[in-house]
């Protein structure tokens, strides 16, 4: 095992040489690489998503590369080395289960969450982050929860770490009642030609308070989204193909009425 990590990183290595590697490798910055390590991470769900393991071996390695190339431009600022990724993690996955490497009895699944959620904010204090609340000298619960993520899974954590202490809907009824309010926001600025920054705003609001819903029924949002379109893009391929039947028509080519009748039937036949 030791020796095909060493090899990755010798590849890395000869990539990233300014007299011998590619240029296009040499040119890359840890900001023109992050999108490629963002990129990764979701065609590895996405093989998961599909149970294709051939495809998910294949992403693996493709987001391993990401860590090796990040590691690797960090190496040569002497910053850090691979080496040190994996000591670091390493440390953290025994300091977060200290009833697996220690002597603590955890009893189930569940207050395991609470003691990793418990060792993180204990992590996050002692690193003394520069957040701006921290520059203030005060804590946050929902300090850690980082900018880059995208805007759904950030709500999602937003919203576990209010509820953790005590900030949150009594159930999913609350929760609907609120996104009842929110679509009533919506149509009162809509109906008043409300500006670009208040619309923005109230469809803001509706989001979020969905994602409070879908929490509130024990539903990932992200996973429920993902479901909603592929289900779109199957419905639409049925009817691109209902059409291509007929004349090898195209959607542009038929009326809003016959789309949505071709809609119609497509879900029919599911």
């Amino acid at each position: 095992m030791s020796s095909t990590v060493e090899r990755l990183l010798e590849i890395m290595a000869l990539l990233r040489d300014p007299a011998r590697g590619c240029p296009w490798d040499v040119e890359q910055t840890f900001e023109t690489i992050a999108p490629y390590t963002i990129e990764e991470a979701y065609e590895v769900a996405d093989a998961i998503h599909r149970r294709d393991m051939d495809a998910l071996k294949d992403e693996l390695g493709d987001l391993l590369l990401q860590v090796v190339y990040h590691a690797q431009m960090a190496a040569e600022i002497r910053a850090f080395e691979f080496g040190d990724v994996v000591t670091a993690i390493c440390d953290k996955m025994v300091r977060r289960h200290p009833h697996v490497f220690g002597d603590i009895k955890v009893e189930n699944a569940a207050a395991q969450t609470v003691a990793w959620e418990q060792h993180k904010a204990n992590e996050r204090k002692a690193r003394k982050q520069t957040s701006e609340a921290e520059d203030t000298g005060r804590e946050s619960a929902l300090d850690g929860v980082i900018l880059a993520l995208p805007a759904l899974a950030r709500a999602l954590k937003l919203q576990n770490r209010a509820a953790r202490v005590g900030f949150d809907w009594p159930n999913a009824d609350s929760a609907l009642e609120k996104f009842a309010e929110e679509i009533d926001e919506l149509t009162a600025e809509m109906s008043t030609g409300g500006d670009a920054d208040r619309l923005r705003d109230e469809i803001g609001d509706l989001l979020f308070t969905c994602v409070n819903v879908s929490r509130k029924l024990g539903i990932d949002p992200e996973e429920a989204l993902r479901h909603g379109n592929a289900k779109f893009e199957r419905r639409f391929r049925k009817i691109e193909e209902l059409l291509a039947a007929d004349g090898d028509r195209r959607p542009q080519a038929a009326t809003l009425d016959e789309l949505e009748a071709l809609w119609a039937r497509a879900k029919l036949e599911e």
